[in-house]
């Protein structure tokens, strides 16, 4: 585990593509969609629990499918929470979805961080995802994206020797910050970092190119061993 004062903690938010039963008749054929990165983050679960089996580091997460409900998306947002297949839903039936799909990961998560800094410990929250390697005809030019806020010297720092580990490691992979996304974009992190001060909550995103992490890929093995071993150089055992 992390150095006493500091703990690490994993989640996973788009970590599969089940649809329950009550919402089966809505995706009705949508298998194509569900199958893609529209329907979940492709590989993103079994890294996690890798890192949390190897890094003795606790893991949230959930495997209902982003399109019912995106739990990397506040309540608020009205483009991305619900997707098409149920954004005509009644209001009683969101509501419904967010207090069995939704709320219970981001409460368990929020919970998760706030009882080690009642504590008066550091929590280090590593969200584990993955990105399609090209959307909209654009191919994405990075095997790993680190995403932080700029503005939290934290998160600045652990992003930085993160990419520096990564690079000792596997020199190969190309890693980028805040991309392919905003570290400060709408997600879970971005929601703890208004309730957790600066010096008890450091979140960094960690996206990998799921070229890298569908089950046949020829490089699946090493990237996944590169992440766990540059993560390791951060937060060494014992």
């Amino acid at each position: 585990m992390s150095e006493p004062g500091e703990q690490l903690l994993l989640t996973c938010e788009h970590a599969g593509n089940r649809v329950p039963a009550r919402y089966a008749r809505f995706f009705r054929g949508a298998a194509a969609a569900l199958r893609t990165h529209r329907g979940w983050d492709i590989g993103a679960l079994a890294l996690a629990k890798h890192l949390s089996r190897r890094l003795d580091a606790p893991l949230l997460h959930t495997t209902v499918t982003r399109l019912l409900v995106d739990l990397n998306r506040s309540i608020g947002n009205r483009r991305t929470l619900f997707s098409d297949f149920v954004r005509k839903l009644r209001d009683d039936e969101k509501r419904r979805i967010l207090e069995r799909h939704y709320l219970p990961h981001r409460r368990g998560v929020e919970a998760a961080v706030a009882r080690p800094v009642a504590r008066g410990d550091r929590v280090i929250h590593v969200a584990v995802h993955s990105f399609t390697p090209t959307l909209r005809g654009v191919r994405r030019n990075a095997d790993v994206g680190l995403l932080y806020d700029p503005a939290r010297p934290g998160e600045l720092a652990l992003a930085r020797r993160w990419r520096a580990a990564l690079r000792e490691v596997a020199p190969e992979l190309r890693v980028r910050m805040n991309y392919p996304y905003r570290g400060t974009s709408d997600g879970i992190q971005t929601e703890l970092r208004r309730r957790f001060d600066a010096r008890d909550y450091v979140g960094v995103e960690i996206e990998v190119n799921q070229e890298h992490l569908a089950p046949d890929a020829p490089s699946r093995a090493r990237v996944v061993r590169a992440v766990e071993a540059s993560l390791a150089r951060l937060f060494p055992s014992g």
